[in-house]
């Protein structure tokens, strides 16, 4: 489901569901905010990569899942989505992304709790939001306002429409573009030269930086929480399962 290796004082955790476009399952929610947590207390980690294996970064939350829970079945999860949610808003250090292929729902939303960004000039980001008949998600209705201002938050996490990663870096969500094949080299010697920093100014800089916002975003995660909740199984969400299921567009005409 993930690997993670160490390189000096970086370690790098890699999604590993490359079949599923690295999709999120409650198994992968669960493994991800292990590995974050075994970060966060691990005083030889200085700084955090995360990237996706394959051709994708992460498809975000497994669709097929979702539509079971939609449906009403409960899967047990020892943190979830939103447990994960929580300790990136708190991660004391440096997160730094290689988005090194397609990033969609939390594939595009983890870029704004992230400290740095790197993308694949093949790379591309969605949020799906409205096209699922769900509500944003991992804090994005504050992150995303406060990186590149509430017009271009306004339609990222509206209109469902694919971002280039020319586009993300215009906006501010992405630091650098860099060559596909050059992606990992470039993202690690940013990430190495942090990671040779004194770890306790890492996280003093880090929380001067994010310290004001985090209250907002665990604010924002609960409201949207609660919207999320209000919305998935309505009719615009069973719409939306339902045409993923039979491979066709929703039509929404007719729901409110």
């Amino acid at each position: 489901m993930i690997e993670v290796t160490n390189d000096g004082r970086v370690r790098t955790i890699t999604l590993q569901r490359p079949e599923a476009k690295n999709a999120m399952s409650v198994a992968m929610w669960d493994a991800t905010a292990q590995a974050f947590l075994d970060a966060q207390d691990d005083s030889s980690v200085a700084v955090v990569v995360l990237t996706g294996s394959g051709d994708s970064f992460s498809a975000g939350q497994d669709v097929i899942e979702m539509g079971r829970m939609a449906m009403g079945e409960k899967i047990e999860a020892t943190h979830g989505f939103a447990g994960l949610t929580r300790i990136l808003i708190d991660f004391p250090k440096p997160l730094v992304l290689a988005v090194n292929g397609m990033g969609l729902g939390f594939g595009a939303t983890i870029l704004g709790v992230a400290d740095l960004v790197f993308m694949s000039s093949e790379a591309r980001l969605k949020c799906p939001f409205t096209t699922l008949g769900v509500a944003p998600e991992l804090a994005s209705s504050v992150t995303f306002p406060n990186l590149i201002g509430r017009q271009n938050a306004a339609w990222a996490l509206m209109s469902a429409e694919w971002l280039t990663a020319d586009e993300c870096k215009e906006m501010g969500l992405a630091y650098k573009v860099c060559a596909p094949d050059e992606l990992m080299d470039v993202t690690m010697t940013h990430a190495l030269t942090l990671a040779s920093r004194p770890i306790s100014s890492l996280v003093a800089c880090k929380r001067t930086i994010v310290g004001p916002l985090q209250p907002l975003m665990h604010e924002a995660h609960e409201r949207e929480n609660g919207e999320f909740a209000v919305l998935m199984g309505a009719p615009a969400n069973i719409e939306a399962m339902t045409a993923f299921a039979e491979k066709r567009p929703p039509n929404f005409d007719g729901i409110d």
